[in-house]
């Protein structure tokens, strides 16, 4: 009897013993904050299981997200069938540093060889991994795919008099959760009247990871008859695929109704009444200073005129600081320094290539790429060079190509 009694012992712990649970990451995860980052949690099991529950531990570090319904079945494991559960999750981590997942308890009601039901917790062990800064600036952003689209409900620059622009511009990311997209950016001009619909945010859970939908909606209409242009709107955000920041734009938008071009002389010159006198305010401008030029125009103008001084200014703070986290050989700082240099340019209408921190990039995200000593002269010199598009890139901006 005592030795029966010790092999029933023996066979209990046995299939204790097998029960486990852990949670399983992708190999070489080298993630930035707010990467998505797929978590699966595993449990395999060889008592009868009943009942069960299981909850994944929320935090202050990371968001997340079940990606799809459990999955049970059964598998052939070292001889012996073993009930297998599979839970794919999402993670989305908040901030740069290590980040701990864990532990995760999985309770269950099994039933016993005398057919009675008794608790049973396997717990997961935490993991933990490292998590690099955002390259860019303000609310980390990353995602697979990043696509913008722009509608408008008439040709904005040939409105006819009174109408009402409608522009819908919806934002599509693959990746990443509803609250980690931009704010709505401002359509204000001191040109133009604008009314804001209120913005939807929506997410579809897939597989893959979410899918998040955003969609901004303006109302447009100029105060009068004077042709403007909307600025573009850059979107910066990190590309989990290539590992590299990019920018997403919303395009600049021409603004005007048809009937002032119509009311403007048939020529399509100017008199040279009008051009003598356009010589003179010039020439009156020039001698009596630029400040006073600049506070005798309309706030459209003194922006465009502003904008356009910062352009032929050989002071740059960015390229000041782009130099100083150089010297400093922090690469994150160097990356973030380098963002503000290539947005500043961008915004003043200045060449940017597109690939002047490929290196630097490929050395902080690549996970093929092994880290190590970077020339950071060199990657300045890559930064500052903006070789100009190809000519038949510049041709087909010119007629209006995409």
């Amino acid at each position: 009897m005592v030795r029966w009694i010790g092999l029933f012992l023996l066979l209990i712990a046995s299939n204790a013993r097998a029960d486990s649970l852990r949670l399983l990451l992708p190999d070489g995860a080298r993630p930035v904050a707010g990467e998505m980052i797929p978590v699966t949690l595993r449990g395999e099991y060889t008592s009868r299981i009943a009942l069960e529950t299981l909850s994944f531990p929320g935090s202050q570090d990371y968001d997340w997200m079940q990606l799809a319904r459990d999955q049970w079945r059964d598998e052939e494991i070292d001889g012996r069938t073993v009930r297998v559960l599979e839970r794919r999750l999402a993670v989305f981590p908040r901030r740069a540093g290590t980040l701990s997942l864990g532990p995760v308890t999985h309770h269950l009601t099994v039933v016993n060889e005398k057919n009675l039901r008794a608790p049973l917790d396997v717990t997961a062990p935490p993991v933990s991994f490292a998590v690099a800064p955002y390259p860019g600036e303000g609310t980390p952003l990353s995602a697979r795919s990043l696509t913008v689209e722009d509608t408008l409900s008439a040709a904005p620059g040939a409105l006819r008099d009174g109408d009402t622009l409608v522009r819908r511009v919806t934002l599509k990311a693959e990746g990443t959760l509803p609250h980690m997209l931009p704010a709505r950016p401002a359509m204000r001009e001191p040109w133009l009247i604008s009314f804001s619909a209120p913005e939807q945010r929506e997410m579809l859970p897939t597989p893959a990871g979410p899918v998040t939908t955003l969609v901004w909606e303006w109302h447009l209409r100029p105060k009068t008859g004077e042709p403007g242009v909307l600025p573009p709107v850059s979107i910066a955000w990190f590309d989990t695929v290539a590992r590299a920041m990019r920018t997403a734009e919303i395009p600049a938008l021409p603004f005007g109704y048809a009937s002032f071009n119509d009311n403007r002389s048939g020529t399509g010159r100017l008199s040279a009444g009008h051009v003598g006198a356009g010589l003179a305010a010039l020439i009156v401008g020039t001698l009596t200073g630029l400040s006073l030029c600049i506070t005798g125009l309309t706030p459209r103008r003194r922006a465009h005129l502003l904008r356009t001084l910062r352009r032929l200014s050989p002071v740059d703070p960015t390229r000041r600081r782009l130099k100083r986290a150089a010297r400093s050989g922090d690469l994150f700082a160097l990356r973030r320094a380098a963002d503000a240099y290539l947005r500043r340019r961008r915004q003043l209408g200045l060449p940017v290539g597109g690939g002047e921190t490929a290196e630097l990039d490929a050395v902080l995200y690549d996970r093929s790429v092994e880290a190590g000593k970077i020339d950071l002269e060199a990657s300045v010199r890559a930064i500052f060079r903006h070789p100009p598009p190809p000519l038949r890139a510049r041709q087909k901006h010119a007629l209006g190509g995409s």
